[in-house]
């Protein structure tokens, strides 16, 4: 995927430091439930994670190792502010995560990721699912909100007089790939378990930015989206997702060409 430059902004009142992403494909859903669409996708296979209901939430199984990406999506005809939140720490400044902090910026109808936490205007480092005591949010004092992945989304108030905005070029994307929640299995009501995983702070990886300006058009979000995320045995015990056996097939002396990674 092509990637361009990204802008910031300076904060007002009701106006937030603002980071403009990279313009994709227009997509023009019929009935949006929402500003932004928001899945997670797993960049190892560039599938969009199931999502499983339990208890009026939802939840996500995530593999140690694996990293992701949040991919926002814009339904709307209007720029918006997405303010993204992973394990309770902003994606942006690395702050204790609060709607009215800095956040991405999405043109209308516009669609991109999010590959990591940003480090600079030109660097991010990539979000990897880990153990619990590997997480960004644990190694900095703050693991009370590891597991939960949020947005908080905001209307542009119209501009009088009309602001100029220096957009990003265009870039192509990955093609959507189709997704929707899973079913879930009837959940084991005595069965509880602590968080087994977070979110890394990951390899650097190349990801321009600049700034916009973009004033709120409420004090409040007007949309607020959140999913609960842990290991797939973790969402087992609980009864989320069926457990799944080891499958062990017919052994081979020469499974592979070449030697992989460990």
């Amino acid at each position: 995927m092509f990637r361009s430059r990204v802008l910031l902004c300076a904060s007002l009142a009701v106006a937030a430091c603002a980071l403009l992403v990279p313009t994709a494909q227009a997509l023009r859903p019929a009935a949006p439930r929402d500003l932004v669409q928001l899945d997670v996708i797993d960049r190892d296979d560039g599938r969009v994670l199931p999502r499983y209901r339990h208890r009026g939430e939802s939840w996500i199984a995530g593999q140690p190792g694996t990293p992701y990406s949040l991919r926002l999506r814009n339904t709307t005809g209007e720029r918006v502010l997405v303010v993204v939140s992973v394990d309770g720490i902003n994606a942006v400044s690395g702050q204790t995560a609060a709607p009215d902090q800095t956040g991405y910026v999405l043109e209308p109808w516009q669609q991109t990721e999010i590959t990591g936490w940003r480090k600079s205007h030109d660097e991010v480092a990539r979000f990897e699912f880990a153990a619990l005591a590997q997480s960004y949010a644990a190694r900095t004092g703050r693991p009370d909100h590891v597991g939960v992945i949020g947005i908080a989304v905001f209307r542009e108030r119209p501009a009088q007089p009309p602001v100029t905005v220096t957009r990003a070029p265009r870039v192509r994307d990955t093609a959507e790939r189709a997704a929707g929640d899973a079913a879930s299995p009837v959940a084991r009501e005595s069965v509880t378990m602590s968080q087994q995983i977070g979110t890394a702070h990951g390899a650097r990886e190349w990801s321009p930015s600049g700034r916009t300006r973009f004033e709120r058009a409420t004090r409040t979000p007007e949309q607020q989206t959140a999913f609960r995320y842990d290991s797939v045995d973790a969402l087992a015990a609980l009864g989320i997702v069926p457990r799944r056996l080891p499958l062990r097939g017919r052994p081979h002396a020469f499974p592979a060409t070449f030697v992989p990674d460990p």
